[in-house]
């Protein structure tokens, strides 16, 4: 199994090769608009733009979905609990 990294560093690296080959005119563009290199030119704009809107929505998403822990939220409120009193009664004064 390859790591995540790699993974992703293969995608980049391929996706930037192609895009290369493309500027530079390795790759024909038979039947293409006039427009199509403006395109290809800032495909990697496009690409980076594309994922910084994907991330948002997903961080979005996660945040609205997020679930509270009642029971965690509990259990630190009594260990702060105990926190305090021990160290009301090594001599520390709260506030």
């Amino acid at each position: 199994m390859i790591p995540k990294l790699f993974q992703w560093l293969l995608a980049g690296v391929t996706f930037i090769v192609l895009w290369i080959a493309l500027v530079l005119g390795y790759r024909e563009q038979d039947g293409t608009s006039t427009s199509t290199p403006t395109v290809v030119l800032f495909l990697p704009l496009y690409v980076i733009i594309t994922f910084g809107l994907f991330s948002v929505a997903v961080i979005g998403y996660r945040v609205a979905t997020f679930n509270d822990c009642i029971e965690a939220a509990k259990e630190l409120q009594t260990e702060i609990e105990e926190a305090k009193a021990d160290l009301k009664s090594k001599g520390f004064k709260f506030d």
